[in-house]
């Protein structure tokens, strides 16, 4: 892949893209789980319309789990979601914690950063704020948040590490994450690893499950729990785009998994991590 200035550039210009699109236009790129799915973005998006919160206006189809479902937010919890799109894990997140709570979306698409500020005017949410800021250097002060979730972000990351870092940062001790992400068993073929469609649709840029959880582990996080796991089929139709057939039997056979978890973690009440100790 290229630099990491140039991977944040493209994602960047790929989500522009999407928050520019209509709704429908943007739903139909993916047919569900028969038919067509010629965007690999939104094919492991889950149906987030039983949720309290719920808003179709801010729902994309982005993400690849339910982590605000998880989160254990509670009322008058200060909320932090990373990577917030159009706002549709803030809405659900500002449902849980009430008014008296308070909810900040981090994203740094500016045209995302808009959708969410509009579909937040509609809504009449005071207590729901957007801000733009790169989530390898979180705009939040330190020992602020109650909760984080975030929904297939950090495998968009270029330093992952530093990220979970941030989010450390920005939780109050004993507060805590939840977090749905990408994470494969196995290699992907360099076909896929190196084209810039399959990181912007949160496979290539995935990382070894065992790595990412190491990496929450080191940082100083405590009572680590996979709430969810769900096996991601890559349909034929999007994998043709880079693989012949010989090449997709080959895949689909090389016993490689690309998976999606949901990760809670928390951050210690006393903490005594220090940069020495290799985390935070």
């Amino acid at each position: 892949m290229e630099t990491s200035e140039k991977i944040k550039e493209m994602v960047k210009q790929k989500y522009a893209e999407i928050a520019l699109q209509e709704i429908d236009m943007n739903a139909s790129s993916c047919c569900g789980s028969g038919g067509c799915s010629t965007e690999v973005y939104n094919i492991m998006s889950e149906d987030y319309t039983t949720l309290d919160g719920y808003n179709a206006d801010a729902d994309l189809a982005l993400g690849c789990g339910l982590p605000t479902q998880f989160a254990k937010i509670k009322k008058g919890d200060f909320v932090i979601d990373l990577g917030s799109g159009a706002g549709n894990d803030c809405f659900i997140a500002r449902h849980e914690t009430g008014e008296t709570g308070k909810v900040i979306g981090i994203d740094f698409t500016p045209a995302m950063i808009n959708k969410a500020r509009e579909n937040a005017e509609k809504l009449n949410f005071n207590n729901v704020e957007f801000r733009n800021g790169d989530i390898e250097k979180i705009p939040v002060t330190a020992n602020a948040a109650d909760v984080v979730v975030s929904n297939c972000v950090l495998n968009l990351v270029p330093d992952k590490k530093k990220a979970v870092c941030e989010i450390f940062r920005v939780l109050k001790p004993g507060g805590h994450f939840s977090i749905s992400d990408i994470v494969l068993v196995g290699n992907l073929p360099d076909k896929i690893q190196h084209a810039a469609e399959m990181y912007a649709g949160c496979v290539s840029g995935a990382i070894q499950r065992d790595e990412y959880l190491g990496i929450i582990k080191q940082t100083g996080f405590e009572n680590i729990i996979i709430q969810k796991e769900k096996a991601i089929v890559i349909p034929d139709d999007i994998l043709c785009n880079y693989l012949n057939a010989e090449e997709i039997s080959s895949f689909k056979t090389s016993g490689l998994g690309i998976f999606s978890i949901t990760v809670y973690a928390e951050k210690p009440v006393q903490n005594c991590c220090t940069p020495e100790s290799g985390c935070c």
